[in-house]
């Protein structure tokens, strides 16, 4: 029997550096992380000369060195880290972890590369470690090329520490690089905290000092809310929002943070975000200018994520949105912050290495722990948005009400200067004041047209999304499998068409019925008659929704139920108002039953008249309210659908007000679900 052995090829050592990590800065980064797994409290990167290729860079921290058995079994010993996460260093730090590739890719990046480390375990020594790159060029395998380390008296007054030092780099930095690697480094070790033990970096350029001096600007004091959400060992959450003179707002407790109340599968960790209010007026009573402030989240804006005190890229650079901030925010953009309008961290305290980076550092493995990270920031920031919308509602309230106030108050005013007025006949000042009240009604109708447009327009829109999804699943893919079934028969037809082929055609036929339905009935709510105030016949304008959406009960296999009240009810208003409610309840049914796994999923629709009202009532045999409450399912962009645009029972609600009515919710006694009750004032029967 022939004993052998794994063997690598030198060219190995360039892949491994170059291809796993093609980015200088990321190697950078890693010669920098093991300065602070040493202990050191500072680290210095010098560029030189690194325009054109031939340059130089190297890397001196002030640590605690290694010893010649370190060089030999730790620093060239690729693929495997001898760092313990349960074990500090001095310094109480817990060590990054690396395992030499990131290291490779700098160390590969010139020809030569030199390492000088003086231990503080052996005060009179000093061990230089040289490379020269071109040796493993002319080898086959890697055991062939002998790496010399020298041992020597270490200089007078040399402190412990190491220095690297790469020379001639294959090829030249850019000043977009530079500036990367400088923004990489100012934000490596927290630079937003206050701790004056945190390791610290410094290179050598002109755009470190830039940045630097910017992120030490701290325009904190200046946002307009602070959230601070933090998550236990336990996995237990907590969260508070502050304003901008350190008042609190708002707290929470797990259970309304994460509204399943399961603890979460991450490290220990706080997040927290500032949210600035970016206007002129704002910033009036604050102490920085708008400008200034712009700038600063121009460079930094966005959430950054620690690890055990160091930056884990790329989270938080450039268009890295990892909490989704901006995506969230289309559903309601006063009320949810940007990576334009806040800046935050998230620093996580992982001993046990529950958060796994990548081999090419381009991120976290999203396992359990980085998955359940990720969603305890989100949940924050949907706390805060049903917080602040929740407020935003009743000040709106508020101003309505003032306003309704205000021009009662006008109109009596008015008319009291009319019973007094000397010098003009009381006809022509009746005459004048109906003139007046005739052009204010007109100014207010069309203003509720538009309003009325707008909302219509944002129906029209969940109802395509709703067509395509269901063109999609539907429809399209049983005209995709008909067409496959023809082709594969096409070889038996006769003079008359087989049943087997005739069927398949009628499938067709069908689902083209389908989506021609779909389209027209798109068209057929945006009609510019249905926007008219007029007398609404509610049982006609229920009709006309159901002969499109009978469509969508079909394709979804939901058992549709409709009970229409006795008589012909009617209201003032505008069909397209009565549509409106009566299809964003349909969609919030069938939207609700989605994922139901009940055995018959079903869909009633109610009218009746009660107390000089007509009724419109919509149940479901869905999973009820769920996670919100009957408060917070109206407001702008409460969804549990993650493509929802959670604005349809907005919509709803605000319609049924704007017609003089009410909008209520409760769970449903005898379907199970959720039922919705829309009160309208009726004009005749």
């Amino acid at each position: 029997m022939t004993d052998a052995r794994f063997r690598f090829a030198t060219d190995i050592l360039r892949r491994l550096g170059e291809e796993l990590n093609p980015s200088l800065d990321h190697g950078v980064l890693e010669l920098v992380k093991n300065a602070h797994d040493a202990d050191a409290s500072t680290c210095s990167v010098v560029l030189e000369n690194v325009e054109a290729a031939g340059g130089t860079l190297s890397v001196t921290d002030d640590g605690c060195g290694m010893s010649l058995q370190d060089v030999v079994d730790h620093f060239l010993l690729l693929g495997k880290s001898p760092k313990d996460r349960m074990t500090r260093t001095g310094r109480g730090r817990i060590p990054a972890g690396s395992k030499g590739l990131g290291r490779l890719a700098a160390l590969r990046a010139g020809r030569r590369v030199t390492m000088e480390t003086r231990p503080d375990s052996e005060w009179s020594h000093e061990h230089v470690l040289r490379i020269d790159w071109r040796d493993f060029d002319h080898a086959a395998v890697v055991d062939d090329v002998p790496v010399s380390i020298e041992t020597s008296g270490r200089r007078p007054g040399a402190a412990s520490g190491t220095t690297i030092r790469v020379e001639e780099l294959a090829r030249g930095v850019t000043r977009r690089e530079v500036r990367r690697l400088a923004r990489a480094l100012v934000l490596l070790s927290d630079p937003f905290g206050d701790d004056p033990e945190a390791f610290r970096v410094e290179l050598r350029a002109e755009e470190f000092r830039e940045f630097e001096a910017l992120v030490r600007s701290k325009y904190f004091e200046d946002a307009e809310y602070h959230l601070s959400a933090r998550v236990d060992g336990a996995g237990r959450a907590s969260a508070s929002v502050m304003d901008w003179r350190g008042e609190t707002l708002f707290r929470a407790a797990h259970k309304e943070l994460r509204r399943n109340d399961e603890p979460y599968a991450c490290p220990p960790a706080i997040f927290d975000l500032w949210v600035f209010i970016l206007d002129a007026k704002t910033f009036q009573a604050r102490a920085s200018t708008l400008g200034d402030v712009r700038n600063w989240l121009r460079e930094f804006g966005g959430v950054l994520l620690y690890v055990n005190d160091l930056r884990a890229p790329p989270y938080g650079d450039p268009g890295n949105d990892w909490l989704d901030m901006n995506l969230q925010r289309t559903r309601s953009p006063e009320e949810r912050p940007s990576t334009s309008t806040s800046i935050g961290r998230v620093r996580v305290v992982d001993r046990d290495a529950g958060l796994v980076a990548k081999t090419d550092r381009s991120g976290m493995i999203e396992n359990a722990a980085f998955v359940d990270l990720r969603e305890m920031a989100r949940d924050g920031l949907d706390w805060m948005a049903r917080e602040r919308l929740r407020v935003a509602e009743q000040r709106r309230g508020r101003r309505r009400e003032q306003v309704n106030r205000q021009v009662r108050h006008s109109r009596e005013r008015l008319q009291a200067a009319i019973a007094g007025a000397r010098g003009v006949t009381g006809e022509e000042l009746v005459q004048a004041f109906e003139g007046y009240d005739r052009d204010r009604d007109r100014e207010v109708r069309t203003l509720r047209e538009e309003v009325q447009l707008y909302r219509t327009l944002g129906t029209a829109g969940i109802m395509s999304a709703v067509f395509a999804h269901e063109a999609s699943r539907g429809p399209l893919k049983v005209i995709g499998r008909a067409v496959g079934t023809l082709r594969r028969r096409v070889g038996r037809l006769a003079d008359a068409l087989p049943e087997d082929v005739a069927a398949p055609l009628d499938s067709i036929e069908s689902s083209a019925r389908s989506l021609g339905a779909f389209t027209d009935s798109t068209l057929d709510l945006v009609a510019r008659d249905k926007r008219r105030t007029t007398r609404v016949r509610v049982h006609d304008a229920v009709a006309d929704v159901l002969r499109s959406y009978s469509q969508f009960f079909q394709v979804r296999d939901v058992a549709f139920d409709y009970r229409p009240g006795p008589g012909d009810p009617c209201l003032m208003g505008s069909v397209a108002a009565v549509e409106s409610i009566i299809v964003n309840l349909l969609t919030n049914a069938l939207v609700a039953l989605s994922d139901s796994k009940a055995r018959e999923r079903r869909v009633r629709l109610e009218t009746r008249m009660v107390n000089g009202c007509v009724e419109l009532r919509v149940a479901d045999n869905g999973d009820g309210l769920g996670a919100f409450s009957a408060d917070e399912i109206w407001l702008p962009g409460v969804t549990s659908q993650p493509d929802g645009s959670g604005l349809g029972l907005t919509i709803v609600r605000d319609t049924a007000r704007d017609l003089g009515g009410t909008a209520v919710v409760a769970e449903s006694r005898d379907l199970g679900g959720v039922e919705f009750t829309i009160s309208l004032p009726a004009v005749g029967a």
